[in-house]
């Protein structure tokens, strides 16, 4: 094989515990909510520079709650900073090993892919004289293309 960017190996033991930790983390994590595409490009965001902006604001107005209508909840504003921070807290690392778990089955796919473009070479080479070009022919469907669609012509007119 040209290309083995990696070889990996995990074991029953090793998917049987990623698969407990992972019902684990479902479990305690089960208020996550899931956003639409539509409602999360619609949200206000909280960037860096606007996460200290709301920090200093919630701490103000727990400072001063003369100047806070009723419509405006900071107790909730808190949890919701405290939630944040608690999430903010392993988010990092879950990211970062869901991109490493996304690059490798990625890489892995890569590897393969290469070894069967390699592999369909050499059938289109030397299968033909071993009785594979039927096979040959079968994996060829892959590379198919699809005959561009004619238009119709259009009925001719009728006087009526």
């Amino acid at each position: 094989m040209s290309q083995n960017l990696i070889s990996l190996a995990l074991t029953a033991e090793q998917l049987t515990a990623v698969e407990g930790a992972l019902a684990t983390l479902e479990q305690n994590l089960g208020g996550l909510i899931a956003l639409q595409p539509a409602q999360r490009r619609s949200l206000t965001k909280m960037g860096d520079k606007s996460e200290v902006f709301c920090r200093q604001t919630l701490k103000l107005l727990q400072q001063n709650p003369q100047v806070v209508p009723p419509s405006l909840d900071v107790a909730e504003a808190a949890a919701d900073l405290v939630a944040f921070d608690q999430i903010g807290s392993f988010l990092l690392r879950l990211t970062r090993l869901s991109e490493r778990a996304e690059d490798t089955s990625t890489a892995l796919g890569s590897d393969l892919m290469s070894f069967a473009l390699e592999g369909y070479g050499l059938l289109r080479v030397s299968g033909q004289n071993q009785g594979l070009e039927d096979l040959r022919r079968d994996l060829g469907a892959r590379f198919a293309r699809r005959a561009a669609h004619a238009t119709p012509e259009p009925a001719p007119a009728t006087l009526g």
